[in-house]
C-alpha cells in the first residue's frame, strides 16, 4: 500500500515537473498581473517620481458613479456587444451552411471568406478608414449612383456603426470555420430521413441543423462576448486614441488605456475600471451559459 502511494506521488511529482514551465508562464503573465491589477484598484498610483502608492479603499470604484465618460464608454460597449455578437454569429452560420451545401468551387470560397481573419486588425482598420473617408471608395460609389455620401468617421451617429460593420465582416469567417466543422459532423442519414418525410430545405435547417449546432452556438456566443467587450484597437485607430467624434467610439478598454497612460495619477482608477470590466464579462458569460439550452461541448 505504501509502495503504491509512493509510486503515485512520484508520478504526480513528475507530472508537475513537466508542467512547471507552463505553470510558471501562467503565473507570471496571467495570474500575477490579474492580482496586481486588483491590488492597484484600491490605491492611488503615482507612476512618476518615486512611484508611490496611497491606499484609498473603494474610492476608485465609487468614482465610477460620477464619471460621465465611463458611463458613455460602458453604454457604447454594451451597444456594440448587443449588435455585433448576434450579427456575426448569424452571418457565420449562414456562410457555413452555404459552403456545406456542396456548391461548386466551395474550396475557393472558403479561402476567400477566411482571408479577413488572416489579416492584421490594424491593417483592416486602416483599409476601412480609407473606404469610409469622405473621398473614399464607399462615398465614391454612392455619389456614382446619385446618392449623397456620408461622413462615416466624423459623424457621432455613424462612427460606432462603421466599426460594427467592419468587425462583423472580419470576425464572422473565424466562427464560420467552427460552424463548418460542426456541420460536417451531423450524420447525413438524418437529412435523408427528413427528405423521405417530405421536409423542405428550411425545415431541415430549422429543425435539424440549428438544434444540432446549439453547443457550437453557445461556444461562438461566449467567444464573441469576450472579444467584443474588449474592443480597443479599431476604436483607437479610428479616433486617433480620443474615442471621438464626441465620445461616440469610446469603449471601456480605450478609456482604461487613457486613464492608465494618458492621465497622471489615475492608474489606480484605470485598474478599478479593468476589474469592473472583467466582472461584467464574467457575469455576461455565466448568464449566457445559464440560458443556453445545452452546455457547450467544445
Amino acid at each position: 500500500m505504501q509502495r503504491q502511494s509512493r509510486k503515485k506521488m512520484r508520478e504526480m511529482g513528475q507530472g508537475y515537473f513537466f508542467m512547471s514551465p507552463s505553470l510558471l508562464v501562467l503565473a507570471l503573465f496571467i495570474i500575477g498581473p490579474i492580482l496586481y491589477v486588483v491590488f492597484l484598484s484600491f490605491h492611488k498610483v503615482q507612476l512618476l517620481g518615486n512611484g508611490s502608492l496611497e491606499f484609498v479603499g473603494l474610492d476608485n470604484f465609487s468614482r465610477l458613479a460620477d464619471d460621465s465618460r465611463a458611463q458613455i464608454a460602458l453604454w457604447n460597449t454594451i451597444k456594440y456587444v448587443a449588435i455585433v455578437v448576434p450579427a456575426q454569429t448569424f452571418l457565420a452560420l449562414v456562410l457555413a451552411a452555404t459552403l456545406n451545401a456542396g456548391l461548386k468551387g466551395q474550396q475557393f470560397f472558403r479561402i476567400v471568406y477566411f482571408l479577413p481573419t488572416l489579416t492584421s486588425s490594424a491593417v483592416l482598420t486602416l483599409i476601412f478608414m480609407w473606404m469610409y473617408n469622405k473621398n473614399g471608395l464607399i462615398n465614391s460609389m454612392l455619389e456614382g449612383i446619385g446618392l449623397q455620401g456620408y461622413n462615416f468617421l466624423g459623424d457621432p451617429d455613424i462612427a460606432l456603426n462603421a466599426i460594427m460593420i467592419m468587425n462583423i465582416w472580419s470576425t464572422a469567417p473565424f466562427f464560420m470555420v467552427i460552424y463548418l466543422a460542426a456541420l460536417q459532423d451531423i450524420p447525413e442519414s438524418v437529412y435523408e430521413a427528413a427528405e423521405i418525410d417530405g421536409a423542405n430545405w428550411f425545415q431541415k435547417f430549422w429543425k435539424i441543423t440549428v438544434p444540432q449546432l446549439r453547443p457550437v452556438t453557445s461556444f461562438v456566443a461566449i467567444m464573441g462576448l469576450i472579444g467584443t467587450f474588449q474592443l480597443f484597437d479599431q476604436s483607437y485607430i479610428f479616433s486617433a486614441g480620443s474615442g471621438g467624434p464626441d465620445n461616440s467610439t469610446l469603449t471601456v478598454v480605450l478609456l482604461i488605456y487613457q486613464y492608465a497612460f494618458k492621465t497622471l495619477g489615475t492608474m489606480g482608477y484605470a485598474a478599478a475600471l479593468a476589474f469592473i470590466l472583467a466582472l461584467v464579462i464574467l457575469i455576461a458569460t455565466l448568464l449566457q451559459r445559464k440560458f443556453s439550452k445545452e452546455e457547450s461541448l467544445y
